[in-house]
């Protein structure tokens, strides 16, 4: 597998520069836009090479510290037997701290939130790009809400089919995109070579501690890094080696493009104050009544996307078309993602089961419906909301912050759990965490500017995530396992008792218990009591959900030979649990090896070698009204209980809904009532006797 991941090929570099880099590659059509817009508002504080160089610097060191240094050289190193991400990175450390669950939560969380703002952000930056189309300089904010509408409805629609034919595009059209953003940062570098100071990161730390509010910018400047991410999710799908070398190219092209805006600015508008067009009469007028201002900045100009600046005329709609492409590749990417994401929690029941559809047999093709029509009314929302790129800007950024410092804490962990030096772990965990919690700080100045709508989105997928993890250890508490081989006698007495009316020739349960001499006493009891269910052949089927994404495989206990069975499905996180499909491959396996007679024995059935029929058994909790919980745990099982009703059933989650299934519900009772104060009356006559 080692190898695998990180053997380089054509194939597999043009795939990982089309699938990985959408995010951070589209960030050079808003970047230096937010990093203007964050300047101070005061009319003294006109553009100036300190903000132009020392925000190219902070870029630079923020694309060679975050981005290559931490994750291309040193998370990528993270694999899951190929695979990375937030979840295939928890899945490495959970068993060494039970808490690493809750940074695992928080990241997942910020990035399903990423995937709602940077469809809108991306493909809104990139439509902007028709203000500057000669004739249509008058385009209204309207029309581009309604184009940007148009083409993240027809995105998300197009879901449903999978990506495998128009993925192939993917590719070179970033190729494409990446040597258009090159040429245009080689061809005005030369506008003014001051640009190259920002090589030095001095320029970048005077920014930060010289520049009025020089340290707010950080959270411009963050935008920079915010598909860093995507490098180590996408490590499955590319592997290490393609990652690493096509970075290379990709940061080259990114820095070169960004120094080429640098001196765009430089050359064009030092000295000038920007302001949006809505502000712009306000600005000249509160200039006109200073001349002191007016003379010390006599330019004004409304703002415009330095990446548009820098295309000639003629090339400008064709640089549209490919910016626009671009983006909606950015979308797909972390709409892809976000499936895969979900995906993965609902295996580790961290989320509430959904229905999974699989467009294609491609490895990690799929598409999950509900999440698809959530992120499509989330970036709706957005879009509605905040109407332009530049708006969008202020809530970007701050949710992914918080899951790369998740990454941080389950990668140092990660490290302990490799026995790394202590003294390379606490390098690791200063450097990283003084970056972040300042890129986070910085960011939390966006929160009445719009971050606010990325964090209650975020943490409303966390409280989803928390509330469905957190009840499930409610659960546990209190579920009764029992020995098997206490009740084997019985079983045997009942399969054997033709007085009983057959229930089913083979029964088969659904069980938890991960010892296979143990059962839930709930299954015990819906077998022995009240009604009996008699069968020939009684099947438990046990799902275990392993660390490691591919594993698919099972194993077979006769607790009685053709009479009681185990059979447990060890599937890795990845693997979608098809129980219909695997448990028919199983019997017939252990048909073909004389291990099991599934014949039915109904005797007029049996003759002709009738196939006995298959039962599956569900059980279904409901939340008991016998219950003294406390405050908190009640409000956790209540909103339980109400996210159940949303998600799907257990009988689709488990792939059986084209088998015979019988749900049976059963009452949940996790803290039953011990103080019931309840007094007999005594009547007349019972008193006088």
């Amino acid at each position: 597998m080692g190898k695998h991941i990180n053997k380089v090929t054509a194939a597999g570099l043009l795939v990982a520069l089309g699938i990985i880099y959408g995010d951070i590659g589209t960030s050079p059509l808003y970047v230096f836009d937010a990093i203007i817009k964050s300047k101070p508002t005061d009319l003294r504080m006109p553009l100036n090479s300190l903000l132009i160089i020392g925000g190219l610097s902070c870029i630079i060191w923020t694309l060679t510290l975050q981005t290559t240094v931490k994750y291309v050289l040193l998370t990528l190193k993270a694999d899951n037997k190929g695979e990375g991400g937030i979840f295939s990175l928890y899945t490495l450390v959970r068993r060494r701290r039970k808490w690493l669950v809750l940074p695992a939560m928080v990241g997942g969380a910020a990035l399903l939130a990423d995937g709602m703002i940077t469809p809108p952000i991306s493909v809104t930056a990139s439509v902007e790009g028709l203000k500057n189309l000669p004739g249509l300089g008058t385009i209204s904010e309207s029309t581009i809400v309604y184009i940007v509408l148009g083409i993240l409805a027809i995105l998300f629609f197009m879901q449903q089919f999978g990506t495998g034919s128009i993925g192939k595009l993917f590719g070179p059209v970033m190729l494409t995109w990446f040597v258009m953003l090159a040429v245009l940062g080689i061809t005005h570098i030369s506008d003014d070579w001051q640009v190259l100071k920002a090589f030095n990161p001095y320029y970048g730390i005077k920014l930060l501690l010289l520049y009025p509010k020089g340290f707010w910018l950080l959270g411009a400047v963050f935008l920079c890094t915010t598909g860093a991410e995507a490098l180590y999710s996408d490590l499955g799908h590319c592997g290490r080696g393609n990652i690493r070398y096509t970075w290379i190219c990709v940061k080259i092209c990114l820095i070169v493009h960004y120094l080429g805006q640098g001196a765009w600015l430089l050359r064009n508008y030092t000295g000038t104050i920007f302001a949006d067009a809505d502000m712009l009469a306000k600005v000249k007028t509160a200039a006109m009544a200073n001349p002191a201002i007016m003379a010390a900045s006599p330019k004004f100009a409304t703002i415009i996307k330095p990446i548009y600046g820098l295309m000639p005329e003629w090339f400008l709609l064709p640089g549209i078309i490919i910016a626009t492409a671009a983006a909606i590749i950015a979308s797909q990417a972390l709409i892809s993602g976000s499936f895969t994401l979900i995906s993965e929690a609902i295996r580790l029941n961290l989320w509430p089961k959904m229905k999974i559809v699989y467009p294609s047999e491609a490895k990690g093709q799929l598409f999950i419906p509900g999440i698809n029509t959530l992120l499509l009314l989330g970036c709706f929302a957005i879009v509605l909301y905040f109407r332009n790129s530049g708006a969008m800007e202020a809530a970007y950024g701050l949710a992914i912050t918080l899951c790369m410092l998740a990454t941080t804490i389950l990668f140092s962990n990660y490290l302990v759990s490799h026995r790394v030096k202590p003294g390379l772990i606490y390098l690791f965990l200063v450097v990283y965490l003084t970056i972040e919690v300042c890129f986070l700080v910085a960011n939390l100045d966006k929160f009445s500017h719009g971050g606010y709508v990325t964090l209650i989105v975020g943490g409303g997928l966390f409280a989803v995530m928390y509330i469905w993890y957190r009840s499930r250890k409610i659960k546990n508490r209190y579920v009764e396992f029992v020995k098997l081989e206490d009740y084997v006698p019985k079983l045997e007495e009942l399969s054997n008792d033709t007085s009983v009316p057959k229930y089913a020739t083979h029964l088969v349960y659904m069980t938890s218990a991960n010892n296979p001499k143990e059962i839930e006493h709930k299954i015990i009891y819906s077998i022995l009591s009240g009604m009996p269910k008699r069968a020939d052949i009684y099947w438990f089927v046990h799902v275990d959900t392993l660390d490691d994404p591919y594993t698919c495989e099972y194993q077979v206990t006769h607790i009685i030979p053709n009479d009681i069975i185990r059979v447990e499905f060890r599937l890795g996180f990845r693997i979608a649990p098809r129980i219909n499909l695997m448990f028919k491959k199983v019997v017939e396996d252990l048909v073909a090896n004389r291990e099991v007679n599934v014949t039915s024995r109904y005797e007029s059935q049996q003759r002709n070698n009738v196939v006995g029929d298959f039962k599956f058994i569900v059980m279904e909790k409901f939340l008991s009204q016998d219950n003294e919980l406390p405050f908190i745990e009640k409000i956790i099982m209540q909103l339980y209980f109400w996210l159940k009703e949303l998600s799907l059933s257990e009988e689709r989650s488990f792939g059986l809904e084209q088998s015979y299934v019988h749900v049976e519900k059963f009452p949940l009772i996790v803290a039953p009532t011990t103080k019931l104060k309840l007094s007999r009356i005594y009547n007349d006559d019972d008193e006088e006797e």
